[in-house]
């Protein structure tokens, strides 16, 4: 939400940083706000992904075949699932089943099944989404739920608190990215889409000082993040009046930058 004007620091805004990989089309809503404000926008990942290796998934002593049903929470999941599984020399059964946080997940689950030959279950966006499921196949599934060092802690709780058994096994890491060659380079806006992004920041540089640059940061636990560590969050999305960060981003810069 953007903050009373009263209180605001609406100094020029002319170059921001989008902690996120660049967008693939020219046409994205950074470009968009970019092209209206006649402004740079530059775009480096913070937190990158990076597979267990075989040698250390196989320490979990686990036959992936032995599960009946797979537990995908993101696009992620389901690419290192299949990694290991190609890598473990591994081909999962056709009854296999397959239950997927969003219907997202589930289209990307088409690059590696057929998919008419598979029971696929979805939600729309929450683990909660697919208790009917869970409710009707718990009882002759053996689940297993791929994750990152991160966990997922909300589908962790939600499958515990419903009696699911489950196996947990950790299948990539998410971890900070070497931002070293930004040492020397400063930006108006750094722009912020979950916690580990300000982790990242902190980690690549510990002694980081604010100053004059504006925090945007997307979602309530990236602003717990951010607070902790002592920053000033200018801009915070998603509102009701700015859903997206970069309608967020255009409400402040119609104050900052004023023609």
């Amino acid at each position: 939400m953007l903050k009373d004007a009263a209180n605001q620091d609406f100094r020029p805004v002319k170059t921001i940083l989008v902690s996120q990989p660049e967008p693939g089309s020219n046409s994205s809503p950074f470009g968009e706000l970019a092209s209206k404000w006649n402004i740079k926008i530059d775009f480096r990942p913070f937190i990158q992904v990076d597979p267990v290796t075989d040698k250390e998934f196989r320490k979990n002593r686990i036959k992936l075949d032995d599960f009946t049903s797979i537990i995908l929470t993101s696009k992620n999941a389901v690419d290192h699932f299949f990694r290991i599984c190609e890598e473990q020399r591994v081909t999962m059964p056709a009854t296999t089943k397959y239950f997927c946080l969003t219907e997202a997940v589930a289209n990307y689950l088409q690059k590696f099944i057929v998919y008419r030959k598979r029971k696929v279950f979805l939600g729309q966006k929450t683990i909660n989404d697919l208790h009917p499921y869970f409710m009707k196949h718990k009882d002759n599934e053996k689940f297993l739920l791929p994750t990152s060092n991160l966990r997922s802690k909300t589908v962790c709780s939600f499958l515990e608190s419903e009696g699911i058994h489950f196996t947990e096994v950790m299948m990539y890491k998410t971890v900070s990215s070497d931002l070293s060659d930004l040492s020397d380079i400063t930006y108006d806006m750094l722009c912020f889409f979950n916690p580990q992004g300000i982790a990242s920041l902190f980690e690549n540089f510990p002694d980081f000082k604010q100053n004059n640059t504006r925090i945007a940061v997307f979602g309530k636990h990236t602003q717990d993040a951010a607070l902790e560590r002592s920053l000033k969050v200018n801009i915070l999305a998603p509102t009701e009046k700015a859903p997206s960060m970069t309608m967020a981003i255009d409400q402040y810069l119609e104050h900052s930058n004023k023609k």
